[in-house]
């Protein structure tokens, strides 16, 4: 699948924080550190973020990432932030 860069966002994880990335902005927040990484992206719903995970000697299981009330923390407007966001993939590289 072919994603265009205006609409897609970016979601990868290191050393317990989880970075969600979109138009040059990252918004950086806490995670178990058993998380290992994220492995599919299974389903993005206007800042709800269904996803499969791989945790340390837990194996893989699904997992949920709700953003807005993490916008919210931060002062940033979730209709505004996430109003152009499409798809979520994963970017580990």
């Amino acid at each position: 699948m072919i994603y265009s860069n205006n609409d897609t966002a970016l979601l990868s994880n290191d050393a317990g924080v989880t970075s969600f990335s979109y138009a040059g902005e990252t918004i950086r927040f806490r995670t178990s550190p058993r998380l290992e990484r994220y492995t599919a992206v299974k389903q993005w719903d206007n800042g709800y973020i269904v996803v499969m995970a791989k945790y340390a000697g837990v194996g893989e299981t699904e997992d949920y990432i709700d953003l807005i009330p993490i916008l919210n923390n931060l002062y940033i407007s979730p209709d505004k932030f996430l109003k152009n966001i499409k798809n979520v993939r994963l970017d580990y590289e």
